[in-house]
């Protein structure tokens, strides 16, 4: 089987996840206690495959310079895409509270949607990458997006219901959404596979970096917001030691 397939392939699960994500939501939205405990459960699974996964293959790849260079492009992408994503926050809460007249027309929040497809693109081509260096870090690095999206999917739906959009409109935008993935993966494959190393240095550190700030300023920060007991907090561990469980099964480590 080609790499290119086995890609496609692993990135449709994610693709799936967003939508079942979304669909569920519709139905009925998650208790607090309940997001919570997911988004402390990805967090930890996020910090785990970039720490067993991304920052090893970045180290042997070598070029530090181009690793900070990638690193400090992908904390500042992100940034800029979390500041547009906070004005369209601002925005709606100021049409919730009556401040300003929402639209006659249902419009779609696209200062919201367009931050979340460049961000899924980055993670998808995160996996093509980690397709290049080997399948156990592409099939890693595609659980914790598959885990990611599913939270995303949840999210999503409620502001574009929020927003005016009917249920159908909402899990078709979602999924719309989600193909952003299947383009990163795929186009991380064709153009990164023979990638030189300062490259690959680069690309590493760029999705790690995306990777980092969405478990530490967005998983984690929120989960807080939603709800915090001693077990909902332990989820972000069980989540952590789950990928590093696979991970070395995955390398061939016995048991015991």
């Amino acid at each position: 089987m080609s790499n290119l397939l086995q890609v496609a392939i692993l990135i449709a699960i994610p693709v799936v996840a967003t939508v079942i994500g979304a669909a569920a939501a519709v139905r009925k939205q998650p208790g607090p206690k309940l997001l919570s405990g997911v988004q402390h459960f990805t967090a930890g699974v996020v910090l785990a495959a970039v720490a067993g996964e991304v920052l090893p293959s970045l180290k042997e790849e070598g070029h530090l310079g181009w690793a900070v260079l990638g690193f400090l492009a992908g904390i500042g992408l992100v940034i800029v895409l979390e500041n547009v994503s906070e004005r369209e926050k601002a925005h709606e809460e100021k049409i919730l509270k009556g401040l300003i007249p929402r639209a006659a027309k249902a419009a779609l929040p696209l200062g919201m949607l367009i931050p979340v497809a460049v961000d899924l693109l980055m993670d998808g081509v995160l996996v093509g990458l980690g397709a290049s260096l080997g399948m156990t870090q592409a099939i890693i690095l595609t659980v914790a997006l598959t885990l990611e999206v599913l939270f995303l999917g949840v999210s999503l739906v409620a502001v574009l219901r929020e927003g005016g959009q009917t249920p159908g409109r909402a899990v078709l935008w979602c999924f719309l959404i989600s193909l952003s993935m299947v383009v990163g993966a795929l186009g991380g494959v064709l153009l990164l596979g023979g990638a030189s190393k300062a490259v690959m240095a680069f690309a590493l550190a760029f999705g790690a970096a995306a990777l980092l700030y969405l478990a530490v300023e967005e998983l984690l920060l929120e989960a807080h917001e939603n709800a915090e007991t001693p077990l909902l907090t332990a989820m972000f561990f069980v989540g952590f030691i789950v990928i590093y469980v696979l991970s070395e099964v995955g390398s061939g480590m016995t048991l015991f």
